[in-house]
């Protein structure tokens, strides 16, 4: 008796996982042993989360192969529904699944304790497993979301990237320092944590530098950005300064020591978006700051006052009051509504000169 051609669907969704491909591929082998199937072709997809199909080339070939008509096999082999994926929408495992079945490819799942066969019992526990997958992932990202907030609540670095003026350095869980990470490196013995400490001294000064620019000289993100760029400010390796690249260091709050956590989300590989002020997760005084607080709040006071959002009505009276003020508008009056706003002489180091701070960093 001939044995039925099919093709084997692998999935693992993390490297740490080595032998788990192999598992999968025994199993289905004697799965194909014990019902009269022979696998002749291999999909795989390898540290690919299940969330997704976007990023899952070996799924998506399948597909792409079921569909066109491609393929020279007549099943398709997966060791269980959750490798098939744990896709929150129950209904596009579904959808998937559906464009084989109706290519005339079935598919079974190898590890299961029912048949792929249609019964009613059979597709109320598919549904089932296919609910339980999914939640499985709602379940983790939980938990991992859970342990990311008691980092950074105690002070630690949550990502990968430190950002412009800060280095990576890595923590034994009894406080102790052990080494900077460079770009790159990863911290190994999970009880260790990475904690965000000042880079390079002319990071440093370049960063309290473009505060004392927006501050006491009243400059946007694009002239601050040009006159870092005309001064040889150094920025990341192959990349020049921008004013989006001036606004984050005017804008984070890690500049002033506060460890921050959760302002955009991508939970379940959902679409990035931001994330309402009142979840973020804070924890001030985390680290050494590199600019000092009251700078900090100095400077988001004058992006408020700068970007505030006015209706109609307050932009008119305000339009009305230059008009019997000065009985004319021109663009350097009306310039005003927009960018009017006084230096803060609170904050003695922007008062500085560049000279002066300059001398001050190399004495």
């Amino acid at each position: 008796m001939t044995n039925v051609p099919a093709a084997e669907y692998l999935r693992v969704s993390t490297e740490r996982q080595e032998y788990s491909l192999d598992c999968q591929s025994a199993r289905i082998a004697h799965y194909a042993r014990e019902n009269g199937f022979a696998v002749c072709q291999t999909y795989r997809d390898e540290a690919k989360s299940g969330l997704e199909i976007g990023r899952r080339k070996g799924l998506s070939q399948l597909l792409q192969d079921v569909v066109g008509g491609n393929q020279s096999y007549k099943a398709v082999l997966v060791y269980d529904v959750s490798r098939w994926g744990r896709f929150q929408d129950p209904d596009e495992a579904a959808h998937y699944e559906f464009l084989c079945k109706a290519a005339g490819v079935q598919v079974h799942y190898c590890a299961e304790q029912f048949s792929n066969d249609g019964h009613f019992s059979n597709l109320i526990l598919k549904t089932l497993k296919r609910v339980m997958a999914a939640e499985y992932s709602r379940e983790l990202s939980d938990k991992v979301f859970a342990g990311m907030t008691r980092v950074v609540k105690n002070g630690f670095r949550s990502g990968a990237y430190p950002g412009y003026g800060f280095r990576r350095m890595l923590v034994s869980a009894g406080g102790i320092r052990r080494q900077q990470l460079s770009t790159g490196e990863h911290k190994s013995i999970a009880t260790d944590r990475v904690l965000l400490v000042p880079g390079p001294a002319s990071e440093v000064f370049w960063v309290q530098e473009i505060y004392r620019l927006f501050i006491s000289e009243n400059r946007t993100f694009a002239g601050i950005a040009t006159e870092l760029e005309r001064r040889g400010a150094p920025f990341l390796k192959g990349k020049h300064w921008s004013d989006h690249a001036v606004k984050r260091i005017l804008t984070h709050p890690k500049y002033k020591g506060t460890a921050i956590y959760n302002r955009t989300t991508e939970r379940l590989c959902s679409k990035s978006r931001k994330v309402p002020q009142s979840e973020w997760i804070v924890a001030p005084n985390a680290f050494e700051p590199i600019v000092e607080a009251t700078m900090f709040e100095t400077a988001q006071e004058a992006l408020r006052q700068r970007f505030c959002h006015r209706s109609n009505e307050q932009i008119l009276e305000q339009m009305k009051s230059i008009l019997k003020t000065h009985g004319r508008l021109s663009t350097a009056l009306l310039s005003c509504l927009s960018w009017k706003w006084r230096k803060r002489s609170s904050v003695k180091i922007a008062e500085r000169t560049y000279e002066e701070r300059a001398q001050a960093l190399h004495c």
